[in-house]
């Protein structure tokens, strides 16, 4: 790994902080949007070491800029486990993961995986602060439908000054 990939990493995982920490939420949830940037920089810099260091510290600062009463565990143990699976997904479907709408669709499905995550966690390990379906419809549908629109915009974007700028490896 080197200097430049990893201060890109780490500004994606500065920004999905600040998002999620910005971003109001309902029925003490907000949607994710720290696990968009975590996408963002597992399709642009794809590699287990760099998805390791992303699912941990993606973790941690959303456990620590949550509002989910108890949900900095579940934050820790739900990141690193969906940036790998997820990570999975873009090597299983290489040549659809380049595209936005193979970028947006995997999103989506990341977002879901993590949701099912998060709140299988949080109900095992601290409860629910409300019914599963409350919490599913209310934050992880906003940020599944959120998370994939927005990464259909940025993708292509970032895409464009990563490759301009000579910080993007090749994918997998």
């Amino acid at each position: 790994m080197n200097t430049r990939t990893l201060v890109a990493l780490s500004l994606f995982v500065g920004i999905g902080a600040t998002l999620h920490l910005l971003l109001p939420g309902t029925l003490s949830m907000k949607p994710d949007m720290s696990l968009l940037m975590m996408f963002l920089g597992i399709l642009l810099f794809p590699g287990v070491k760099n998805v390791l260091l992303l699912g941990i510290a993606t973790g941690l600062l959303s456990g620590l800029t949550t509002t989910f009463p108890g949900g900095f565990l579940p934050n820790l143990i739900d990141k690193p486990i969906t940036a790998f699976l997820f990570y999975g997904l873009v090597i299983a479907a290489a040549k659809y993961s380049r595209t936005i709408y193979g970028a947006a669709i995997l999103t989506a499905v990341g977002t879901v995986i993590s949701g099912t995550l998060f709140l299988g966690s949080a109900a095992l390990i601290v409860g629910l602060p409300a019914p599963i379906l409350a919490l599913a419809v209310t934050a992880v549908l906003p940020a599944i439908i959120l998370n994939g629109l927005l990464m259909g915009i940025m993708y292509p974007v970032v895409q464009t000054v990563m490759k301009r700028s000579s910080l993007m490896q090749p994918a997998v």
